[in-house]
């Protein structure tokens, strides 16, 4: 019986994933189209006021992203996001703090929040 649920539990928790990655793409406003992304430069000095929940962009391996509509929906705790909100975070995207990468599906999904590159 406790195999039975333990199965159950991990269908449950896939059907949750595949229904945030089709609600991240129904709420994008580029939906899944990667080319619409922006390519304006964006120095430090820009990027550093956004860094609340409310206003959130990251700079990811080189290119910046606005993540404001993401933080409800991402799997950890919000927290996690906003210590990085208005910082380059490419060093938190790939370790996850603690030596994880996130995955293939979480890199994918980057393109459709970026509003442009990273001016140093």
């Amino acid at each position: 019986m406790a195999l039975k649920r333990l199965v159950y539990a991990a269908f449950i928790a896939f059907l949750a994933g595949v229904a945030t990655i089709a609600i991240m793409a129904a709420l994008s406003p580029e939906g899944l189209d990667p080319g619409a992304a922006q390519d304006r430069a964006i120095s430090p000095s820009e990027l550093t006021p956004h860094a609340s929940v409310q206003d959130c962009w990251m700079a990811i391996e080189g290119g910046v992203y606005d993540l404001s509509g993401y933080i409800p929906l991402h799997p950890a705790p919000a927290q996690t996001l906003i210590a990085w909100c208005g910082k380059d975070a490419t060093e938190a995207f790939r370790t996850k703090g603690y030596g994880r990468p996130h995955s293939p599906a979480a890199r994918a999904m980057l393109p459709r929040f970026r509003i442009g590159t990273r001016d140093d």
